[in-house]
């Protein structure tokens, strides 16, 4: 299924008339209509599902959801918006500064939009399997389960999003969508609605697909691990974190538990194959989006949410968007024994101006997996050295790129869409690393951290010998590496806690997490008013930037979604 494709029924009634007295000939039923009941055949079905699968990569330049880069990365300190300046696709700039984001915006009206149509096209799928028999459809339920997790999907994102969203399964009648309020649901509520939804999958979907692409049960037990997380989480109506519910983690460690044991799932011997089209649906991949090109569309199944983020070079051509912060790039020092410098890794930077700084200072291996450095070798080509030129305006955002989401332009899934870049590459939505991680944060906050050691050693150790790729035309490392493991003498709950969220912002570095984790744990107000704080004295442009707790760990409803909905929508807390 790695090329989704989908059918338009286009049906016409061409009718002459020749002047004649007895125009009843013209009175017959009009052959060229198709009642709506005559799509619910099993070939038919089948499309809409895949219809559904479609919408996952159907995200444009201006909105994306294939990778969150401006809502999970930018608003979250680990990236600059990038770009040709503040003005540039300004929506960005207004999620990263907060303090100029409002409920007008039409960038988040689209985001809205767009993943609701996820919603309706499996709602859709469901309504028509409702009515197949399971003779006429012998794979009926493993379709209903495959709709249930994109639905689930799309509902994920829009709840770490904007919270409070009207939830509408394949029950409710069209003409009622109107009369269903986005507060029906508590918070939790709303968790469960769609940790059903994947728990229908997880019972209903097979281990292996015949298809590449399509949810299987591990996918979907994964998702519904992640689902419980962040539902253990409790939050007040102000967004503030009042508990975690111990029953829900548990649930985490055992769902992760399947995942495992499955068998199907590992880590990739080098942390670069996550970010190499030769990585594509490998052992570490639980579900990611497929892409395609040359599949006879005029212009490919590609990667379009991420086509912004490409240096500003010859062989690219636009536009520099999503640079890496200068506090990330910090984050990836390490001490004498190659661990992380908890509260310390921010007291100097280190400076793209100065490539000395990158061999005199120890650093994570997985810094040079995930930020372009200028002089350093660009995406594992060590002929293609990343320059100061590539980017598009360093007075305002400095000189590092992302990496993660790029190809090379000789990588055959290549693409360019003019005036901007592309790639066939599939995007994974969750990552077998990930998995791990979430059932180590569910012991450590059991109290079980002495469990979760060996997962994150585990996850440190792949890092450290993640430096095959990382070599210069010489063959010399790139950087100067060091990581270490952490040891038992110092794995308190509180040093384990404080771990695993470091470990976290440095494997998915860029990955669109970072932000959901920070509102997760409740601490999103606190670290970004100190990231603003200090980084400000960096990034002019920062100046005016503040986080409002109670307020800004979502976005606001969008003014025109409470329009349309009459006022029955009621808008975020804070907005």
């Amino acid at each position: 299924m790695k090329i989704f494709k989908s059918s338009v029924l286009a049906l016409s009634l061409l009718t002459f008339s020749f002047g004649c007295s007895d125009k009843k000939f013209l009175d017959v039923p009009p052959t060229g209509v198709l009642a709506d009941e005559d799509l619910n055949t099993p070939a038919n079905i089948e499309k809409q599902v895949i219809a559904a699968y479609s919408q996952l990569g159907n995200d444009v330049y201006r909105t994306p959801y294939t990778s969150m880069w401006p809502y999970g990365n930018i608003r979250a300190g680990d990236a600059y918006k990038g770009g040709g300046g503040t003005a540039d696709v300004d929506a960005f700039h207004f999620y990263e500064t907060f303090s100029f984001n409002r409920p007008d915006i039409g960038n988040t009206d689209e985001l809205w939009f767009l993943l609701h149509i996820g919603v309706s096209r499996a709602n859709d799928a469901l309504r028509r399997l409702a009515v197949v028999s399971d003779a006429a459809m012998p794979n009926k339920a493993i379709r209903q389960g495959e709709a249930r997790f994109l639905r689930g999907h799309f509902y994920f994102l829009l709840k770490e999003l904007f919270k409070r969203v009207p939830y509408i399964d394949e029950t409710v009648p069209t003409e009622q969508y109107a009369e269903v309020s986005n507060v029906a649901l508590t918070n939790d509520q709303l968790w469960g609605k769609i940790a059903d939804d994947f728990r229908f999958a997880a019972a209903n979907l097979p281990a292996t697909q015949p298809e590449i692409g399509r949810a299987t049960k591990s996918a979907a037990q994964a998702y519904l691990a992640k689902t419980v997380l962040y539902q253990a989480y409790t939050q007040s109506d102000n967004n503030a974190v009042t508990g975690i519910d111990q029953a829900k983690l548990q649930e985490v460690v055992s769902l992760a538990d399947q995942v495992i044991s499955s068998g199907k799932y590992s880590l990739h011997p080098d942390f670069a194959t996550n970010f190499l089209t030769v990585g594509d649906n490998g052992p570490e991949s639980v579900f990611a989006i497929q892409f395609s090109r040359n599949d006879g569309t005029p212009k490919g199944r590609t990667d379009r949410g991420n086509e912004l983020n490409y240096p500003m070079n010859p062989d690219y051509g636009c536009c520099s968007f999503h640079q890496p912060s200068q506090n990330l790039v910090n984050a990836f020092k390490t001490d004498a024994q190659g661990l992380p410098l908890f509260t310390t890794f921010n007291n100097s930077d280190l400076r793209a101006e100065t490539p000395a700084d990158f061999q005199t200072n120890t650093v994570d291996p997985r810094l040079d997996h995930t930020v372009a450095i200028p002089t350093h070798p660009y995406k594992y080509d060590p002929t293609f050295i990343f320059q100061n030129s590539w980017v598009r305006v360093p007075g305002i955002y400095g000189y590092f790129m992302s990496m993660k989401e790029n190809v090379l332009p000789s990588d055959p899934s290549f693409q360019k869409n003019p005036p901007f870049m592309s790639t066939s590459k599939n995007w994974t939505i969750i990552r077998y690393a990930d998995v791990l991680l979430w059932k180590a944060e569910a012991l450590i906050e059991l109290g079980r951290q002495a469990e979760a050691l060996p997962i994150i050693n585990q996850i440190r150790q792949r890092a450290q010998n993640s430096t095959g790729r990382l070599k210069t035309s010489a063959g010399q490392p790139i950087s100067n590496y060091r990581i270490g493991l952490y040891q038992p003498a110092q794995w308190t709950q509180a040093y384990a806690r404080e771990a695993l969220r470091f470990e976290r912002r440095l494997e998915f570095a860029l990955e669109g997490y970072r932000f959901f984790d920070l509102t997760r744990w409740g601490i999103a107000a606190s670290y970004l008013n100190t990231y603003i704080e200090t980084e400000k004295t960096k990034r002019q442009y920062l100046q005016t930037a503040h986080f409002t707790a109670g307020r800004d760990e979502y976005m606001p409803i969008p003014l025109n979604q409470i329009n349309f909905s009459k006022g029955l929508y009621k808008q975020n807390t804070g907005w």
